[in-house]
């Protein structure tokens, strides 16, 4: 009696919280039957001790088999798991499937977790290439003209903006370069086409020519976006850089003539001291040779050399040089009293 007892106390336990299961998770397991997108008892429980709002699994499924996407359960839980945002993945592939645009579930699921920690989304990926958007090139918040400055070859400088008109290539999306590439792709061909132009007039007269040239190039290669069109949005005559470069070329060159004319003014300033030093050098040594005469003199004494006649001969004709030098300068001083 007492193993009765047990089991019917266990049957009664069992049903109790099978009961409470089946109350807690019918209306889920009810609202998905009615919207055709069923979903088992146990299934939903399972979801439960994973610690997966099995709400937002129901609704987002309800969502997807509303639109006529079949998605299973486990897809869901799976991307959900993985921390990606299910709501946008589903609201993405109805709006892919609606406009036609070829989307998987596990494609939308890769965009999703690619712009993860972002401000974009993969529901706003999917809008851009269903309705194209337009990039400003530069980037209004890039320098403060918010132009692209350009030299042509006659030396005109040319400030350009462009418009960008771009949709969401979601083949690339993963892995493809982000907006800051097509901008930077764009501003480098708006450059090369203006630099190789002969004469700033020519990109006046063709501006569309600058778009052509940037499209050939293919700039939105290995990027996350296809390039629909690229539009000339202004063009402003700037400044004359060649004009400016040959002033600044001739200011320096005439600065680097003035400092080989100073170099060599101070060689000529250290070559005329030096021959000052070298005259003042040969005149010391005169004044050292004419010291030598007395001496020499004294020892032609001594050797029996020089007489005394031949001495006094020698002073009377010093004494008389030294007289002719004293008339030649009393005649000089008086013609030049008399011319005064």
């Amino acid at each position: 009696m007492s193993f009765q007892y047990l089991l019917i106390a266990f049957l009664v336990v069992a049903g109790l919280v099978l009961v409470l299961i089946i109350g807690k998770f019918f209306n889920l397991w009810l609202r998905a039957r009615v919207a055709n997108a069923p979903v088992s008892i146990p299934n939903l429980v399972a979801m439960w001790l994973r610690r997966v709002p099995n709400a937002l699994i129901v609704d987002s499924r309800i969502t997807a088999a509303k639109a006529g996407i079949p998605i299973s359960t486990d897809q869901l839980e799976a991307h959900y798991l993985a921390g990606g945002d299910v709501v946008e993945v589903v609201l993405s592939l109805v709006a892919a499937d609606k406009a036609g645009i070829p989307l998987t579930f596990d494609r939308a699921c890769a965009i999703d977790l690619a712009v993860k920690g972002t401000s974009k989304t993969v529901l706003e990926a999917v809008r851009t290439s269903i309705n194209p958007k337009v990039i400003d090139c530069p980037h209004p918040e890039m320098g403060k003209s918010g132009k692209i400055d350009a030299v042509a070859k006659d030396g005109i400088s040319l400030r350009v903006r462009a418009r960008v008109t771009v949709r969401t290539n979601l083949d690339r999306f993963v892995g493809g370069a982000t907006e800051e590439t097509v901008v930077a792709r764009v501003g480098e061909g708006i450059v090369t086409c203006i630099g190789s132009a002969n004469s700033y007039k020519d990109v006046l007269e063709n501006p569309d020519s600058i778009s052509k040239l940037v499209l050939n190039k293919g700039v939105d290669a290995g990027t996350a976006f296809e390039i629909l069109s690229i539009d000339i949005a202004d063009v402003d005559v700037g400044e004359n850089v060649g004009a400016k470069l040959q002033a600044e070329q001739a200011e320096t060159d005439k600065k680097i003539a003035q400092a080989k004319a100073e170099v060599r003014r101070a060689a000529a300033v250290a070559l005329e001291q030096e021959m000052a030093a070298r005259t003042q050098e040969m005149r010391a040594r005169v004044v050292e040779a004419e010291a030598e005469v007395p001496m020499a003199m004294a020892e032609a004494f001594r050797k029996g050399n020089l007489g005394v006649m031949d001495y006094a001969r020698y002073n009377n004709v010093q004494a008389d040089t030294e007289m002719r030098k004293t008339i030649a300068g009393g005649e000089d001083v008086n013609g030049s009293n008399q011319s005064a």
